[in-house]
């Protein structure tokens, strides 16, 4: 893919330009530059989310629930909550994936939301708990679940056809003994002195084919024996099926994401959700093997997809497939240690995890679930009307994508990106407030200086949401040792603020 096929890997190369320019003089002093501004918003980021903790004493309470609107509008999820990690994240994302995300937050909890309530009674029970799927939540989590499947449906198929297309044409040229750089077939392929340092370089220490299978083959009879015992609902001979059908969709995967940057290993996951959970069916367990399932199949086609991006970085670095196989061992090996005891932390520490509205809503566990319950229990899950408007917000997020891919890049900047319309859809438009408010501050920056702020401005971002995150950390442990912030501050109306003073006085 890389030597043969010449994929260009537009984040790996993107990423291995940065790390060559900082092996040079002006690129060192830059990046020292950087790292001390990304230093500074860190410590910035880090005390103002200590600062933030000493008002949470409570649910509700804190800046994070600052109805900056109103409380009208802070009840329909549109406030600003003072998170330095979500500006951060704006300050990186493009503009059109912010506004796309406020896009969805006001098509959904301005317009529709409000308008299905009104419906409450009619086309749902009444009594329902704000939870239940059968009530205001299905729509919420049902219709977004339509919106990211129209969206990666349609995505799918474009990066396959360009897939498919690629290599005919690569196979093609072959055949005729031509080349990608060259149009007389009795011409070599032009190369620089770089491109043919990098080749011997690359394949001095390319990692033997037979180690390669062996290694698939070992790994996956210790998945056949072990994960069945972890989730009993998914049987061996799922996971046997998996392994079979994986590789050819982890090369679709890796080509595809060579050509475009776009990893589908989340469309494949919903693909082992379906299709598992409805061969096992609800009586055998359905909803966790097809979750299991989704968990071993995205993780083979993305590994296939970043470990190629990473050797594409390597490649351009002149650094060796075998040392940055290695790495990718150790990474993988200190991840299955250090992932689930940060979950055990945040699931200690913080007793709502995953509960909408929380601090930490784990928004996509929800979506993945009710996927898993959707391939199960088929549309008799969905509340009255939901069924209809899946489809229409299915068509559209595909419709939307090819006006976006018909219209070209000049236009399609200024149409919203349908899976980024879909997140907000159940979790609210707080962030993408927040996220708008980044790109506003990068906006503004770029027009006064236009050269610093594309210089350091991803610098910036990186502090915010480094400091913010790592708060997490001591924050958590507080939380494990029973240390409670020592005050609560809420924002009332004035009809509620004179009943509780009423109340305290009397």
């Amino acid at each position: 893919m890389i030597v043969d096929f010449k994929l260009t890997y537009p984040s790996g190369t993107a990423t291995a330009h940065l790390i060559n320019s900082f092996h040079t003089t002006e690129g060192a002093k830059l990046a020292k530059k950087q790292v001390n501004l990304l230093g500074k918003f860190f410590s910035f980021s880090f005390f103002w989310g200590f600062f933030q903790w000493f008002y949470t004493a409570s649910d509700g309470c804190g800046f994070s629930n600052f109805p900056t609107f109103g409380l009208e509008a802070y009840k329909n999820k549109f406030f600003f909550d003072f998170s330095t990690t979500y500006v951060g994240v704006g300050m990186i994302c493009p503009y059109i994936i912010n506004v796309s995300l406020l896009v969805g937050g006001i098509i959904s909890w301005a317009i529709m939301w409000p308008l299905i309530d009104n419906k409450k009674g009619d086309w749902y029970s009444a009594k329902l708990e704000q939870s239940s799927l059968h009530g205001l939540q299905g729509y919420k989590v049902f219709i977004a679940i339509a919106m990211i499947l129209g969206d990666g449906l349609y995505n799918f198929i474009k990066v396959l056809g360009r897939t498919l297309l690629g290599l005919y044409n690569q196979f093609y040229r072959k055949s005729l003994g031509t080349s990608s750089s060259s149009s007389d077939p009795n011409s070599p392929p032009l190369l620089s002195y770089d491109d043919e340092r990098r080749i011997d370089m690359f394949l001095k220490d390319q990692i033997p084919v037979w180690f390669a299978v062996i290694g698939y083959v070992v790994i996956a009879v210790a998945s056949i024996v072990i994960v069945p015992h972890i989730f009993p609902q998914l049987k061996w001979y799922y996971i046997v099926v998996i392994y079979i059908i994986a590789p050819a969709l982890a090369f679709c995967n890796a080509y595809g994401c060579g050509l475009t940057d776009w990893s589908l290993a989340s469309t494949y996951g919903k693909l082992a959700i379906f299709t598992i959970g409805a061969w096992a069916g609800a009586s055998q367990g359905g909803v966790i093997a097809g979750l299991a399932a989704c968990g071993v199949m995205m993780n083979i086609v993305s590994t296939a997809s970043d470990l190629t991006q990473d050797f594409k970085t390597g490649y351009m670095t002149l650094a060796s497939p075998r040392s940055m196989f290695l790495s990718q061992v150790l990474g993988t090996a200190m991840g299955c240690v250090i992932s689930p005891c940060v979950f055990w932390l945040f699931y200690k520490a913080f007793g709502n995890l995953g509960i909408p509205g929380s601090a930490y809503p784990a928004p996509y566990a929800l979506v993945y679930r009710n996927m898993a319950i959707l391939g199960v229990d088929g549309f008799s899950a969905l509340p009255q009307y939901c069924l209809t408007l899946c489809c229409v917000f299915f068509v559209a997020a595909i419709g939307i994508n090819l006006i976006r891919d018909l219209v070209g890049e000049k236009w399609a900047k200024f149409i919203p990106v349908p899976m980024a319309m879909a997140i907000p859809f159940y979790i609210g438009s707080y962030f993408a407030i927040d996220m708008c408010v980044g790109s506003l501050i990068l906006f503004i920056w770029q027009r006064l200086d236009k050269v610093n702020a594309d210089t350091f401005g991803s610098a910036v971002a990186s502090g915010l949401i480094c400091g913010d995150g790592i708060w997490t950390l001591p924050s958590s442990f507080l939380a494990l040792a029973g240390v409670k912030p020592p005050i609560c501050m809420k924002f009332l109306s004035r009809g509620v603020n004179t009943k509780v003073d009423g109340f305290l006085e009397s």
